[in-house]
């Protein structure tokens, strides 16, 4: 059975990823500091996997922890996904968002090295196209000049990988565009929990819908859009954590340094309104909502041309929008 290192593992990405990982054979290993993440993640995994996992506490851009976990396991790759995400909060705070995120990577990427570990995918995200002029994007879409620092650290590890890839650095790379995760695990036992006030939208409507917040405010509806709040490709998140089992399993085909790209989407784009209103539909609730002023660092309307998943990983998404809102709700309600 193959370990693989899973970086922010018991975050919303990592933990619905562990679990298709293990539903499919392999051993995640997962290293998580908690700073957006909450412990009984893990107990909740454990119930729907019905075993123990190997979790460590820490940051992974602790090359001591690295280390200490590398003698307790035979690592076959890494799935890194632990970052700091909020495009708001980078706007702000952007040199907190530069360190760390480009950091991480940088001490992960030598410690690969080091151990001859060859497999990583990596998680980028399709704020690095900017505001592209012709939709859908698909790979081959020039980036652009990012929106937020959030958006330009993406953009930097991936030349940092590619540049690493180049060098002959002995890895193989995906790096794994994903557009707008929602939903959770159908069981209601996993799902996205944010600590303090949500960055993303669709938590922001369950905790309305539920009363924990007073209202949701919908950052403009004056863009060049059908209803005039900005449309994006939302996906669930069980869809995108299958799009990193087949990335993994992509790499091991792949001659050493390689590196490739993926968008990771549903290849649809919907706006913030239809959000709320299917919400509201699929779960029978209203959301309290209110149009407030445009946000900085907001890209107007983005969506994914997913051809090329499709054709090489031969993934599809088999979840709609109504099952991510669903979901959603269904995880919220256990809370």
């Amino acid at each position: 059975m193959k370990n693989i290192l899973i970086t922010g593992g018991a975050g919303y990405i990592g933990s619905h990823t562990a679990v298709q990982l293990v539903k499919s054979g392999y051993n995640p290993i997962i290293v998580d500091d908690l700073s957006n993440s909450d412990e009984k993640v893990l107990d909740r995994l454990e119930e729907i996997l019905g075993r123990k996992l190997s979790f460590y506490k820490g940051d992974c851009s602790d090359r001591v922890l690295l280390e200490k976990i590398a003698s307790a396991h035979d690592l076959a790759g890494i799935i890194h996904f632990a970052a700091f995400k909020a495009v708001g909060e980078s706007t702000e705070h952007p040199l907190k968002y530069y360190k760390n995120n480009l950091g991480s990577l940088l001490v992960l990427l030598d410690f690969m090295r080091d151990h001859q570990i060859k497999d990583l995918v990596f998680s980028s995200s399709c704020t690095v196209y900017g505001q592209p002029e012709i939709l859908p994007v698909t790979e081959s879409t020039p980036r652009k000049d990012a929106e937020s620092p959030y958006g330009n650290t993406k953009k930097i590890c991936e030349d940092i990988l590619v540049d690493f890839v180049k060098s002959k650095g002995g890895v193989r790379v995906v790096s794994l565009r994903y557009f707008n995760p929602v939903g959770a695990h159908p069981s209601g036992k996993i799902g996205e929990l944010p600590i303090g006030t949500p960055a993303n939208l669709v938590p922001f409507v369950t905790q309305t819908a539920a009363g924990i917040r007073e209202k949701l405010t919908v950052f403009g509806n004056d863009y060049d859009t059908p209803d005039g709040s900005c449309i994006r490709d939302f996906i669930h998140v069980m869809d995108l954590a299958d799009a990193h089992l087949r990335a993994f399993e992509y790499l091991g085909k792949q001659d050493n340094n390689f590196y490739d790209v993926f968008n990771v989407g549903t290849g649809n784009g919907n706006t913030v309104l239809e959000v709320i209103t299917t919400f509201e539909k699929v779960n029978n609730v209203s959301v309290n909502y209110e149009i407030g002023p445009r946000r900085p660092g907001d890209v107007v309307k983005i969506w994914a041309d997913t051809d090329k998943i499709k054709t090489v990983l031969k993934w599809t998404p088999s979840y709609s929008l109504e099952d991510s809102m669903r979901d959603s709700w269904n995880w919220q309600k256990t809370l």
